[in-house]
């Protein structure tokens, strides 16, 4: 028996004895409600900052040297960090609540934290993120889904979501994510602001939670690509001089053709931004996917045998299902005793990332890592240190605020295809926002080789006021019409291109049928044929566009609409592909082409 017990029993009848007991009592209640409170309080999400922290507290930065020393870099910034970095005296949540009720506070702070706070920063907090750090649409059912201020009814994108809205909203100057296989690019892709990958292995992660080490790295969003550069320069440790060196912008014509942004927005907004520029090369086009089809032999093990895809997408198909397979191997090698031991409860898409890669068994794990290592040695080869490869982002929208049937399996397809590269390659990567189209945000992305991080950061830096100049007059420019011509010349120019395609000069089939098209812009013969050409040389998004126009002039055109099924599912748009195929099937039930893309299609998106 306690004393403070023996002492109440034995004087029972004494007064005072009660009174100094109940204010005992109710010290311990106020006490124990007040440490409960704190407790809550410390995850409770604030909407007024458009939900993107999960804890608010604040990191006081590290002195400033007296004079004559220079100011700190990052003097009078402040930062928000993604709830997977550790902060000495708080639990580093993961994004879910069972991982935070299972761990004690960190006993350090992460490395790149206290780079940050030596130099001059504050850190006012941690931000909400998808659960363990699977998620791609920065949706978490524990927490809420940050807003994104530039889009409120759509999601943020994630991992990052929390630290990308934060910068967004214009909480913080800049925050830190981190970047697996895309939770720093697309946040900063569907929130219209600058999101830096850096290359694999360039920042610390000490003091990091790890979903794949192979391809976590460190990312960090700005909406001033100064403080970007910044942030660079103390998290890489940079030299602040070195000689300027010439750029070459290489633009990967196939992966642009996966946007249905116009090239207007994207790849011209780029070429024409770097035309005054000193010190940049004529750009360079290359189509990207049979580059790596060429350059990275371990792939062909991983390609679908059945895929109809054409001219090289495919291999990219196939290099995004290297990347999720190496994710979720080392996922499972990190996490799958907690996992087991605590069975979390997790969002429904978090749920079925963790079973699989849970329940998967890996028995080609050395050929991942091979092909991890060929892909970075191609992008060495084919960019050097003078290269930067110029890709869309993520080619859709952002989706839908809690939509019940979650991302589709195309969605899904064309983001990885795209993310892949920087994520197998080790490569660093910078997304930058390019103005709206049709209300959604537009953005491009640079990608150099592993180690290319100031170089990269300096070409931001140097290019990004002309790329917003030359975004104003793209905003304000229309297309022209085509011209209408004499039948009898288009007709000429038609048979002139159809020889060409016999022969196998697509180029200049295209040619043919661009002039007759120019003459008399009303036959579908000549946008379907022209789409057949833009098939043989892997131009989907042109053949797609034909096809469309030629339907539009006749309605029951079946080889349009297995041409631009065909086009379509190159482009990994499984459904809209699949409605073509079943089109042209009601047209010609006994379509062979129709009737083997339907059957293959539907397996694929069930």
């Amino acid at each position: 028996m306690s004393k403070a017990l023996h002492l109440i029993k034995t004087n029972a009848s004494n007064p005072k004895v009660w009174i100094v007991a109940g204010v005992t009592v109710a010290g311990i209640i106020v006490l124990a409600e007040t440490s409960r409170r704190m407790r809550r309080n410390a995850t409770i999400i604030n909407r007024e900052d458009f939900g993107a922290f999960l804890e608010r507290f604040e990191l006081i930065p590290f002195p400033q040297p007296p004079p004559p020393a220079a100011k700190l870099p990052l003097s009078g910034l402040t930062f928000a960090i993604e709830d997977i970095f550790d902060v000495k005296g708080y639990v580093t949540g993961f994004g879910n609540p069972d991982w935070r009720r299972t761990h004690e506070p960190a006993d350090k702070t992460a490395v790149v934290v206290t780079a940050l706070l030596k130099n001059g920063a504050k850190c006012v907090g941690k931000t909400v993120m998808d659960e363990l750090a699977l998620g791609v649409t920065g949706e978490n059912k524990h927490y809420g889904t940050p807003t994104n201020p530039n889009m409120a009814s759509n999601v943020p994108g994630g991992s990052s979501s929390g630290s990308a809205v934060a910068v967004a909203a214009e909480l913080v100057d800049f925050a830190l994510g981190t970047d697996t296989i895309g939770c720093v690019r697309i946040p900063a892709s569907f929130c219209g602001i600058l999101g830096f990958r850096a290359s694999h292995g360039a920042v610390s992660t000490i003091g990091l939670l790890p979903n794949s080490q192979s391809l976590d790295a460190i990312g960090w969003f700005a909406r001033d690509p100064s403080i970007l550069h910044r942030v660079g320069h103390v998290l890489l440790q940079l030299k602040t001089v070195e000689p300027r060196r010439a750029r070459r912008l290489v633009f990967a014509d196939d992966l642009f053709q996966l946007s249905k942004v116009p090239k207007q927005k994207t790849v011209y907004v780029v070429s024409k931004a770097i035309e005054k520029l000193s010190g940049y090369q004529p750009p360079k086009h290359i189509n990207f996917s049979q580059y790596v089809a060429s350059n990275v032999p371990s792939l062909k093990g991983f390609c679908q045998v059945s895929t109809n895809l054409q001219n090289g997408i495919s291999i990219l198909k196939a290099l995004s299902s290297v990347m999720v397979s190496l994710q979720r191997y080392e996922f499972k090698t990190n996490h799958e005793e907690w996992v087991k031991y605590v069975k979390p409860r997790l969002g429904a898409e978090i749920s079925n990332r963790v079973l699989a890669s849970i329940n998967t068994a890996y028995e080609n794990v050395k050929n991942l890592y091979k092909v991890r290592t060929e892909m970075r040695a191609a992008v060495q080869s084919l960019l050097k240190d003078d290269g930067i490869l110029v890709i869309p982002t993520i080619a859709d929208p952002p989706l839908k605020l809690n939509s019940k049937k979650g991302y589709s399996t195309e969605f899904q397809d064309r983001a990885y295809a795209l993310l892949s590269i920087a994520s197998m390659s080790g490569g660093c990567q910078v997304s930058v926002p390019l103005g709206k189209h049709d209300d959604c945000p537009v953005s491009v992305s640079f990608v150099t080789c592993h180690g290319a991080d100031k170089f990269l950061l300096d070409t931001v830096l140097d290019m990004y006021a002309s790329l917003q100049d030359q975004v104003s007059i793209a905003s304000n420019s229309v297309p022209l019409p085509d011209v209408n011509g004499n039948m009898d010349a288009s007709e000429l120019l038609k048979e002139k291109g159809n020889a060409a395609f016999k022969g196998m000069q697509w180029n200049k089939a295209v040619s043919y049928y661009s002039e007759a098209i120019k003459l008399n812009g009303t036959t579908a013969t000549y946008y379907n044929n022209r789409a057949a050409a833009y098939l043989e040389l892997g131009c989907f998004q042109q053949a797609e566009e034909d096809c469309s126009k030629a339907i539009s002039l006749d309605k029951k055109n079946v080889k349009a609409y297995l041409r631009r099924g065909t086009a379509r599912e190159s482009l990994l748009c499984y459904k809209e592909a699949l409605e073509d195929f079943k089109h042209a099937l009601v047209l010609e039930p006994q379509n062979k082409v129709a009737n083997l893309a339907e059957k293959r299609l539907g397996k694929l998106i069930s």
